[in-house]
């Protein structure tokens, strides 16, 4: 029964960590259209800064923490398993695009725009792509 509940609450910090984590450049994208000091540029600084704050930051600690009591209910020797290890260079490259795009708000509400309205649009699907390679070795748990 514990081992449910907190994998049910892992994944919900997982969906709002990764909602947050596909918006946050899509709204860069946007933001480095405005003009800097402008009426929009504020609002994106208030929008980007409380998406990350308010929803990035908790849901990734959630995860984090959760993941861990995840690996403790299981057993420490699932962290041997290939698929773990897949699952948790995933994980990995996740915490550090979000602090990445912790540094780029930062820039941007600096008013330096480091990176193009292209790049933030290329980039947007990155999470994405590592979800799928996460969900799928932990759904076939390869190597077992």
């Amino acid at each position: 029964m514990v081992l449910n509940l907190v994998r049910g609450l892992h994944i919900l910090a997982v969906i709002a960590w990764m909602a947050g984590l596909l918006y946050l450049p899509r709204l860069f994208a946007y933001h480095t259209r405005a003009a800097v000091g402008s009426e929009m540029d504020e609002t994106f600084k208030v929008m980007e800064a409380r998406l990350l704050r308010l929803i990035m930051n908790p849901a990734m600690i959630a995860v984090v923490i959760l993941g861990a009591c995840l690996v403790w209910l299981d057993g420490v020797g699932i962290l041997k398993t290939p698929w773990m290890a897949t699952k948790l260079a995933g994980v990995t490259f996740l915490l550090a695009w979000h602090q990445y795009l912790a540094v780029a708000r930062r820039a941007l509400a600096a008013g330096r725009r480091d990176r193009s309205e292209r790049f933030w649009r290329m980039t947007n699907e990155l999470p994405f792509i590592a979800a799928i390679v996460i969900v799928l070795s932990v759904t076939t748990r390869f190597g077992s």
